[in-house]
């Protein structure tokens, strides 16, 4: 008895369910043919929220990326240079030299884009920012290169133009300073130079007359040059 009872109960639930659900269909077959399918999207988009408020906040926050400024030399004789990147499609770029706004281009439709600009002599901090509605993305990676058209200070400390050198003396120590970004050689050989631009390079020297070439060279190319003439006579 008890489990007829439970069996037509279940039924008449089961029948309840389906009944509902069929209402449920022709409701809204009913509703699409009386009012239209705009209804429907419309009661939608109200139970799941407001769409476009949702789209306007994501593209409020969404992230910006920078630009990526090409490789450059470090140093550069020339004030007038080409600065030159990738960003996206005709995105709007900002350039930033020593963090100050000097100039705005607009990428091309492949992202390339490119800055003509004059810089001061010594250093130069080189970046960039795309833009995208008036907003600013962060910054690029960082350029840095130093202006230098004149040529790096070379001192010849010994030996002195005219030095005699005799007997047992057959090595020149030949000693100087110069900027701490340049390079010395003795002729045509690498000297040692130390972090505060002082070089030493001991020279073999030969019977007679000795010319010793010593030649600076910066990270621009500027070259100093001084010439001397020893003596050895053994």
């Amino acid at each position: 008895m008890i489990r007829s009872r439970l069996s037509k109960r279940m039924e008449q639930k089961t029948k309840k369910n389906l009944a509902l659900s069929i209402l449920g269909i022709v409701l809204v077959v009913f509703l699409s043919f009386k009012f239209g399918i705009p209804l429907l999207v419309n009661l939608s988009l109200f139970l799941s929220g407001s769409q476009s408020k949702v789209e306007t906040k994501i593209q409020s926050s969404s992230f910006i990326a920078p630009p990526v400024l090409d490789s450059f030399p470090e140093a550069t004789t020339s004030a007038s240079i080409i600065i030159s990147g990738i960003a996206s499609k005709k995105q709007t770029v900002n350039l930033y030299i020593n963090y100050n706004l000097v100039d705005t281009v607009k990428a091309g439709d492949d992202g390339k884009f490119s800055f003509k600009q004059t810089i001061k002599p010594g250093e130069n901090i080189i970046q960039a920012k795309s833009v995208v509605n008036e907003k600013e993305s962060d910054f690029s990676n960082t350029i840095i290169t130093a202006f230098k058209n004149a040529p790096p200070y070379l001192s010849l400390n010994s030996p002195t133009d005219g030095q005699s050198f005799s007997k047992d003396q057959n090595i020149a120590s030949i000693k100087g300073a110069t900027d701490t970004d340049a390079k010395v050689t003795i002729n045509g050989f690498w000297a040692i130079t130390d972090s505060n631009g002082n070089f030493s390079y001991s020279l073999p020297l030969q019977n007679g007359e000795n010319k010793i070439r010593v030649e600076a060279i910066d990270i621009a190319g500027n070259k100093a040059i001084k010439e001397i003439k020893i003596i050895y006579s053994p």
